[in-house]
């Protein structure tokens, strides 16, 4: 039982109302995991430094640079190439084999698809070369060959086209010119997940070879829980891997949602205290960051992978040791919108998540998303006005709770540019703010991603519109009987009708909040 009393921190979990069920203590917060770091990676230009505090002890100190200039080694003039790097795309479990998938990442159009002829997913450029529609509108043929829809152009998993419709049967083979081909980008699966190389050029073709994504073994450990989501996102890259690698906000930001320490002497109502954190090594690929006391580790693999690996109970033997992982996979997708994919992988109470559907993980855990959701949309529009690159300037971050923040604000404009290299696909401004029920909405960004709530939210809008048509057919067979009222059949029938009708409405609230659209008014927290 004991893994109904821990939880994915920082971001994550299960809203607090529903602790009043059995799942009360399904998600909470350690104040001092002990983590450990098994994650296995290219790490060859990864420095090796001695441990590097983020700030002096003194809180009056300004955490511009959270390691010591003097203390750094590195390659010279390493930079870290936006596109020389695997990127997620989905994670398996959301997918459909029968259908195309849409999605952009680093500003690329791609469709995701399964070939059947190969048995794999294939991710190529969501254009026709003929003229230029959308492939991911398309369809999969009885042949297993992706057909644009709009001229019936077919193409084969290595992007070449096996089929034009105009093309006369017994005319030149127009189709096998290079200029009727599909870009096809270099993809695997790994972790549960889709991977790409954003390069279509033929030389990246075995670049699996030479390169992989980032491996965390737990999540094909069999004795580890594997449970997924994602979610896409109104706010950018550099602000959600920043909130995510920032524990202090849990507090105040999802107050009443996730359950955290309370200390013996509050300072205020959420019980925030500090936290010691610093940053142990830093280069182009990443930086590791160290909270004490203890062994507590966060590693980030640039540029999406932020991990954590924390021991639940006293036990030294690192075998039967209780762990939980926390994942999280920032995927930048455009200015002003990201990717989330997250999982939180444990060794123990395995039987939990056979056991609770996975939509019911996702109901608490878009609520915590959605609590900082607009406030950090607005946010990223002040640093875009001041410019990412004077962020360490205009922000005043005094503790040492914010050397991971700071540490990959640092990363960012030391290895990457300031900013995701977008390579002029952009204007470099954000999008419009919308209206907030837009912001915030759940449907559009997760629940038709999701292959656990999409059905589920289906299902319950069947059975709000069957319990309001039993409603009528009730009250239209007593009136049609002439029963007097005061029969006992029929006070019956109308008590039921009315019943039926009062769980309708309650289920199309319950709904509403849940897939589509759920404030939070932090003031009335």
């Amino acid at each position: 039982m004991e893994a109904l009393r821990v939880s994915p921190v920082h971001s994550l979990g299960i809203p607090a109302k529903l602790y009043k069920t059995q799942f009360r203590k399904l998600i909470s917060f350690n104040s001092s995991p002990n983590f450990t770091s098994p994650l296995k990676s290219d790490e060859r230009n990864v420095s090796k430094l001695k441990l590097l505090t983020a700030v002096s002890s003194s809180v009056s100190t300004e955490l511009e640079n959270p390691i010591e200039p003097e203390l750094e080694t590195q390659i010279p003039d390493e930079k870290f190439d936006w596109y020389a790097q695997w990127y997620p795309v989905m994670p398996v479990c959301d997918l459909d084999k029968r259908v195309p998938h849409a999605k952009k990442i680093m500003g690329i159009d791609v469709v995701l698809w399964w070939d059947r002829n190969e048995s794999s997913w294939k991710v190529f450029d969501d254009t026709c070369p003929h003229r230029l529609a959308p492939l991911s509108e398309g369809r999969i043929d009885q042949w297993g060959r992706l057909q644009c829809v709009y001229h019936g152009w077919c193409f084969n998993g290595s992007g070449d086209c096996k089929f034009i419709p105009q093309a006369p049967p017994n005319g030149p083979p127009v189709h096998t010119s290079k200029k009727a081909c599909v870009g096809v980008y270099p993809s695997t699966v790994q972790n549960g997940m889709v991977w790409f190389w954003p390069n279509t050029d033929p030389k990246y073709k075995d670049i699996l070879r030479e390169k992989k994504p980032p491996y965390i073994p737990e999540i094909d450990d069999p004795s580890f829980t594997k449970t997924m989501g994602n979610r896409d996102i109104t706010y950018g890259y550099e602000v959600l891997i920043e909130n995510l690698m920032d524990p202090a906000h849990v507090p105040y930001a999802h107050y009443g949602i996730m359950r955290t320490p309370v200390p013996k002497n509050k300072a205020d109502r959420e019980g925030g205290v500090p936290l010691d954190l610093n940053i142990q090594k830093f280069a182009a690929n990443g930086f590791t960051g160290k909270r004490e006391p203890g062994i507590n580790i966060n590693r980030f693999f640039a540029p999406c992978v932020f991990y954590s690996s924390f021991s639940i109970g006293t036990q030294k033997e690192s075998s039967a040791q209780k762990r939980v992982v926390l994942v999280f996979i920032c995927i930048p997708v455009s200015p002003g919108n990201s990717r989330l994919i997250w999982t939180f992988p444990r060794n123990f109470g395995v039987w939990i998540d056979k056991v609770v559907p996975r939509w019911m993980f996702h109901v608490g855990q878009n609520l915590i998303l959605d609590s900082d959701l607009y406030l950090l949309h607005v946010e990223e529009r002040k640093i875009m006005d001041i410019g990412n690159t004077q962020w360490q300037k205009a922000c005043y971050v005094p503790t040492k709770s914010d050397a991971l923040v700071v540490g990959f604000r640092r990363w960012l404009n030391k290895f990457a540019g300031g900013q995701v290299d977008w390579r002029g696909k952009f204007s470099g401004a954000l999008p419009p703010t919308p209206p907030r029920e837009q912001l915030m909405d759940r449907y559009w960004t997760h629940v038709v991603n999701c292959s656990s709530c999409r059905p589920t939210h289906k299902g319950l809008k069947v059975l709000e519109v069957v319990l309001q048509v039993i409603s009528v057919s009730i009250i239209g067979i007593v009136a049609a009987t002439k029963q007097s009222l005061t029969s006992m059949v029929a006070r019956s029938s109308i008590l039921m009708a009315i019943l039926c009708y009062a769980a309708s409405k309650w289920l199309a609230h319950f709904v509403q909040k849940v897939f589509h659209y759920h404030d939070y008014n932090h003031a009335l927290q």
